[in-house]
Parts: structure tokens; C-alpha cells; sequence
């Protein structure tokens, strides 16, 4: 424990801060994100958020986008069911269902790239605006969890 600690303060004093190293491919992030979220519910974008977060280990965004679905009313049980929502789906709804199947298939995009039939179950809950909407978000909170991932973000500081 104390070795991880000192691994991330380590990091936090080492690595760039992107913010301030580079605003405007930070706002650009930013308007990319904001655009991406359009139309979407909010429980479906913390959904999103927690499990691309969950799959690039990344403590930050993790941490970051739990308690934003907590404020926004998400129950505990859901949240504590969405790394092994296949083996608990009466959790979630079928939409949802077919969203966290899209993320893992993104977000894993290397391992075999996106299914025919995940992405055909992601398109009969979705109209192509919106589909083209959650796939923005995938990208966008991939892009984020490598931004806080590279640059040393600590879980618990949300510096936003």
C-alpha cells in the first residue's frame, strides 16, 4: 500500500499536467465529450463511463464516474454489478445490456473487434443518431481513461 502510494505522488510530480500543457486539445476533449452526451441519458452515460473505466483499470475515472452516477440516483446494487453485468443482467435493462456488450467491444477493440451481433443488438435499441452518440461516448471516455492513465491522475482527486 505504501509503495503504491508513493508510486502515484511520484507520478503526480512528474508527469505533464494536461490541462495546462495542452488547453486546447483539452477543450477540444472537452466539446468532443459534451457533443458525444447529447440526447443520451444520463444513467446510460455513467454506465458507459464506469465500465470502459473498469476495463482500462483506470482507479480515476473509475472513482470519478461512480459518484457522478450516485448523484445522479444510481442504486449501489447496479453499481456493484456493473463489472459482471452478464452474470447479474436482471440488473439491467436490455438496452443496457446491449450498451455495456458495445463498451467491452470497443473498449477491447484489439482483442477482435466489434462483433456483428453486438453491434447488431446496440443498433435495435438505438436509432443511428443515437447509436452514433454512444459510440462517441465510448471513444471519448477511452480517450479520457488514457489521458488520466498517462498522466499520473490519482483516484479521489477529481480535478475537473
Amino acid at each position: 500500500m505504501q509503495a503504491t502510494q508513493t508510486t502515484q505522488a511520484m507520478a503526480e510530480k512528474t508527469r505533464i499536467n494536461f490541462v495546462k500543457t495542452a488547453p486546447k486539445v483539452f477543450r477540444a476533449l472537452i466539446g468532443f465529450d459534451a457533443a458525444a452526451r447529447e440526447g443520451l441519458a444520463p444513467a446510460l452515460v455513467e454506465l458507459i463511463q464506469i465500465r470502459a473505466s473498469h476495463l482500462n483499470h483506470c482507479a480515476y475515472c473509475l472513482h470519478m464516474h461512480t459518484n457522478d452516477a450516485r448523484k445522479a440516483g444510481e442504486s449501489e446494487d447496479r453499481l456493484h454489478m456493473v463489472p459482471v453485468w452478464r452474470e447479474a443482467r436482471h440488473f439491467f435493462t436490455p438496452q443496457e445490456q446491449a450498451v455495456l456488450a458495445l463498451t467491452e467491444a470497443v473498449t477491447l477493440i484489439a482483442d477482435g473487434g466489434v462483433p456483428d451481433d453486438i453491434y447488431a443488438e446496440a443498433a435495435a435499441h438505438f436509432d443511428d443518431e443515437e447509436l452514433a452518440h454512444v459510440l462517441a461516448l465510448i471513444f471519448t471516455i477511452n480517450t479520457w481513461n488514457r489521458v488520466a492513465l498517462s498522466t499520473g491522475k490519482v483516484a479521489g482527486k477529481d480535478e475537473r
